[in-house]
């Protein structure tokens, strides 16, 4: 690709610079007026012939010798030659604040997969690296890890104002449905196509993405006894909505899912929950990450008890998809776990937008990956490596997760939340454990 970048640079060079020397041959022939052409006007006339053939031949009929016509249409796309193509070359280490807000705006509208194709990022539901769990190792599983009722259903959840989703005694959750074998995931390409889906200008690689860093961090919390908010669920982009959702009523657009999302992870597991629903993208989607910064450091400085932040987003996909599953009969929207490394693939590591939580960032959403995936193959999609930051920089146990996308209706994204809040308290309770080899 950059070769390719690099002779179409040098293409356009090559074109502004004959240009030039067409425009100063016509410049010079037409300063002598009225009096007799010499050898050098000429070689002029036949050069802006032979370039406005080639080059610009709808230009021709600008064609004047006593107006200059065609040597002011050729002075006007010199610079445009010369410098057409360059975009690419702008230093992202250098000081600008051109460049700053170039970065800041690419990050605010970068998320949406909808220019993907849809197996781009379809999880396996199943691969060599997995083995089906038996009866046997499923009862193993869940003495070591507990059974507990499940949850209400979405239905009596709405009919109550979402003002809670506490748990039903006689439902039961779903156990484990497989196992990783880790040994087959210890090369990286493995590991790449089982879990991940890269972007195409996005750098990712082994000093970022193996076993050790992924799954050697215990990234538990544990439950307070007080009142101060553990968990904070907010959204980047507060407008985003569903195919039925109700003009006006923001509980049936990505606001009300995450409510229902922090009722739950409140009333069903235990943990102090503050959704926060400031709106950052009412005016311009574009600058959303960096209108939410200031406010969401000042939250967190008033509350240094927060541990996890999710950021809950839903995609936009092409209109022909459908990111839809069923789980314990729910229709229920696929969701997926979205990282960024503050990293490009031409430039490397992007200095404005540094991160020094990336290494818990990466493990935090693969370890959910493997959960979702053992106990709801299907259920996620790949994890999705871009290249600028979102923000992720704030706390280790960052997640940003895209619920469904625009074209599922919104009670399939508040059905996703039962298991997204079920698969959260087995990573910060540690109630897994053999998440870890």
């Amino acid at each position: 690709m950059e070769r390719k970048d690099g002779v179409r640079r040098t293409a356009y060079r090559t074109a502004a610079i004959l240009l030039a020397i067409c425009a100063a041959g016509l410049l010079a022939g037409t300063k002598g007026g009225e009096r007799e052409k010499g050898v050098g006007t000429l070689a002029a006339e036949q050069m802006e012939e032979a370039m406005i053939s080639l080059w610009c031949p709808a230009l021709s009929f600008a064609k004047s010798p006593s107006d200059g016509g065609v040597m002011k249409q050729l002075c006007s796309l010199f610079p445009v030659l010369l410098f057409y193509g360059q975009e690419e070359e702008i230093d992202l280490q250098s000081e600008s604040a051109g460049t700053y807000e170039a970065i800041v705006r690419a990050e605010g509208r970068d998320e949406y997969t909808q220019g993907l194709a849809d197996e781009t990022l379809d999880a396996p539901e199943t691969s060599g690296g997995r083995v089906r769990v038996d009866e046997s190792l499923q009862k193993l599983l869940e003495e070591e890890n507990g059974r507990t009722g499940g949850e209400e259903s979405l239905q009596a959840a709405q009919e109550e104002g979402r003002e809670g989703a506490g748990a039903g005694p006689d439902a039961e959750e779903a156990g484990k449905q497989e196992e990783y074998r880790w040994d087959f995931y210890e090369k990286y390409d493995a590991l790449l196509e089982e879990f991940y889906a890269v972007d195409a200008a996005t750098a990712a690689d082994e000093s970022l993405l193996n076993l050790d860093a992924l799954l050697g961090k215990d990234l538990s919390i544990e439950k307070r006894e007080d009142e101060e908010p553990q968990i904070l669920i907010y959204h980047t982009h507060s407008q985003e909505d569903f195919a039925d959702s109700v003009p006006g009523d923001a509980s049936t657009t990505i606001l009300g899912v995450g409510e229902f999302l922090a009722q739950l992870l409140r009333d069903r597991y235990g943990y102090n929950v503050m959704h926060h629903l400031g709106q950052y993208d009412v005016e311009n989607r574009d600058y959303a990450y960096s209108e939410s910064l200031p406010a969401l450091e000042e939250l967190l400085a008033r509350n240094p008890s927060i541990e996890v932040v999710i950021d809950l987003h839903r995609d936009a996909v092409a209109e022909g998809t459908r990111l839809v599953t069923e789980i314990e009969g729910r229709p229920t929207a696929r969701f997926m776990f979205f990282n960024g490394l503050s990293r490009l693939r031409k430039h490397g590591d992007i200095d404005y937008l540094p991160n020094e939580n990336l290494a818990d960032n990466l493990a935090f959403s693969f370890q959910m990956q493997v959960l979702c995936n053992e106990y709801y193959p299907g259920l996620t999609r790949k994890i999705y490596l871009k290249g600028y930051r979102y923000n992720m920089h704030l706390k280790p146990r960052y997640l940003l997760v895209e619920m469904g996308a625009q074209t599922n209706t919104y009670e399939e994204c508040y059905n996703a939340c039962i298991p997204l809040a079920r698969m959260l308290d087995l990573e910060l309770s540690g109630a897994d454990f053999g998440i870890r080899p």
